[in-house]
């Protein structure tokens, strides 16, 4: 036997035109992982064994893939990260920072080279499995410019435009109270007093600081994430402080780097 593994596909009788798995050689059993399965979807799958003679297929068996709820992990496709999410009014929010993409120095600027780079704070990897990655706004975007676009968010995942934060904002009490609500509880990373944090959205922002003209500054103390929607040469962003409970709105340069969440579709 040359190889065998399972296929499937939306379909009945899939075949190895369609999607399916290499599980080794030989006889014995075997432990297939379907990937890139659609919420709310009937499947139908097939063994299948290959030798020099042909391909076989066994006996067809389907079911059909749960819909996904606000409050369950997501997982990435093209990294296999997962992501908390939270659910927070009618705005479904990821829980973390996002962290995909490939590690660059902070001596150079992100580029459309179509891989998606990130800064690490202090260039270190660990600090991007902590606090996520720093994007600079045109990264973020995937060099598009239209505000709610998916940019470097997974699949079924867009970028948060100005208005989509005030929402945020609104719902949980207005931005001179909202801080505390959305920062994580405690001083493990927030430097402290970090004041007035609860966490009771269980949005737990955390301070994962700045890039800026090639520098990296304030970890610990200041959270800063992007919007989608820009102005002029500068986007807006929001800010969370160790030293209040309150979220500030601002525009910044779009080479700045911050943190990005991202909102279900």
């Amino acid at each position: 036997m040359t190889a065998h593994g399972v296929c499937w596909n939306t379909s009945p009788n899939p075949t190895t035109a369609n999607s399916f798995t290499t599980d080794g050689t030989g006889t014995g059993t075997f432990v297939s992982a379907l990937t890139g399965l659609t919420e709310d979807t009937t499947y139908y799958v097939r063994a299948y064994a290959t030798n020099a003679v042909g391909t076989y297929y066994g006996n067809e068996v389907s079911f059909t893939t749960p819909v996904w709820e606000c409050g369950n992990p997501i997982m990435d496709e093209r990294d296999g990260q997962t992501y908390n999410t939270i659910q927070i009014g009618e705005q479904c929010w990821m829980a973390e920072n996002l962290n995909v993409g490939i590690r660059i120095d902070g001596s150079s600027n992100q580029t459309n080279n179509g891989t998606i780079e990130k800064y690490c704070y202090d260039n270190l990897v660990g600090n991007c499995d902590v606090y996520g990655g720093l994007y600079q706004w045109d990264e973020m975007m995937g060099y598009l410019t239209q505000e709610g676009v998916q940019g470097i968010c997974p699949e079924n995942w867009h970028l948060p435009t100005d208005a989509e934060w005030t929402v945020l904002t609104n719902f949980l009490g207005g931005e001179g109270v909202v801080g505390g609500k959305l920062k994580e509880t405690g001083t493990t990373h927030w430097q402290s007093p970090n004041t007035g944090a609860t966490n009771s959205s269980g949005f737990t922002g955390l301070p994962g600081g700045r890039y800026v003209g090639g520098s990296y500054i304030v970890l610990g103390s200041y959270g800063h994430w992007w919007s989608s929607t820009d102005y002029s040469s500068y986007a807006w962003r929001r800010d969370m402080y160790y030293i209040n409970g309150e979220v500030g709105r601002g525009d910044s340069n779009q080479s700045s780097g911050f943190s990005v969440r991202c909102v279900r579709d």
